[in-house]
């Protein structure tokens, strides 16, 4: 299927994976955009003790990217760096997810939004799903895979196309890493990447395995949020599909001027109903 091509700006960042899609499949459908606020009460067990929050480095297998364009894969799941020439899976092809907040409300749909931060032809476009249950409930793993980044240091992970060095030294110098969401990156072993983000705590490191279903972290509000919640989203390094950012705003962060492109998370997912999603009324 040929992609659409349409003009994108991005505006506003706020060094998540707030992003815009561009050329990555059809073009999802318009569904109302829901208010994006947490709300309490759920059959969830809230996850007790201490756990990580910092950013181990990551194995010494892997090794970030560089432009998005290659898929790295750990030596020890057993399979070979896929090439860069090859296209992305298709999503439609894509199995064993399970939904990372079952029980929760769908707070927020990918797609045009104008709580988005990005523009697609003009309009705002949020890059994800939003889930929310209640703060420090659990946020499982969708897929199995290997962790690839956990913390506030993600950003080589997560597909930007081009030089981040000059960014993190923005960060570094401003003492600004502490205003980022605490997130944690998966390569879920098909050629595709979870990003899960606004973490209050997590329960896993770099260089860890993970299966669906694993309680990987603690809902939270770190980063920009206006409430308790998980903002997922996947993408495939290999996708061809691009996400462009406003340039004046990128010059003034110092941040590359494309990303790649992300797919919507509930074509991959299991439907509505067989997580105990509810819309937020």
């Amino acid at each position: 299927m040929e992609r659409a091509r349409p003009s994108v700006a991005l505006s506003g960042l706020a060094v998540l994976v707030a992003v815009v899609v561009l050329g990555s499949g059809a073009p999802p459908a318009t569904p109302e955009v829901l208010a994006a606020t947490a709300s309490p009460g759920s059959a969830a067990t809230a996850i007790p003790g201490p756990a990580s929050t910092t950013t181990p480095g990551p194995p010494a297998t892997l090794a970030p990217d560089e432009g998005g364009s290659t898929a790295y894969t750990p030596h020890s799941l057993g399979r070979r760096p896929i090439p860069a020439a090859n296209p992305a899976p298709d999503p439609e092809s894509l199995t064993g997810y399970v939904w990372p907040v079952p029980n929760a409300r769908l707070t927020q749909f990918y797609g045009p939004s104008e709580l988005g931060t990005g523009f697609v032809d003009g309009q705002r476009f949020h890059d994800g799903i939003d889930l929310a249950s209640w703060c420090g409930g659990p946020v499982r793993a969708a897929h199995d895979g290997f962790v690839l980044a956990v913390g506030r240091e993600y950003d080589q992970w997560i597909g930007w196309r081009g030089d981040l060095s000059a960014y993190t030294r923005r960060l570094t110098e401003k003492h600004r890493w502490s205003a980022l969401p605490i997130v944690i990156v998966i390569d879920d072993r098909n050629g595709y990447r979870s990003v899960y983000a606004h973490f209050l705590r997590t329960r896993v490191q770099a260089g860890d395995v993970v299966r669906a279903g694993q309680v990987i972290g603690a809902e939270g509000a770190t980063g920009y949020a206006t409430g308790c919640h998980l903002h997922y989203t996947i993408f495939s390094p290999l996708d061809r599909g691009v996400i462009g950012v406003e340039p004046t705003y990128a010059d003034r962060l110092l941040l590359p001027h494309s990303m790649t492109a992300r797919i919507d998370p509930i074509r991959v997912l299991p439907p509505l109903e067989e997580g105990g999603i509810r819309l937020l009324p």
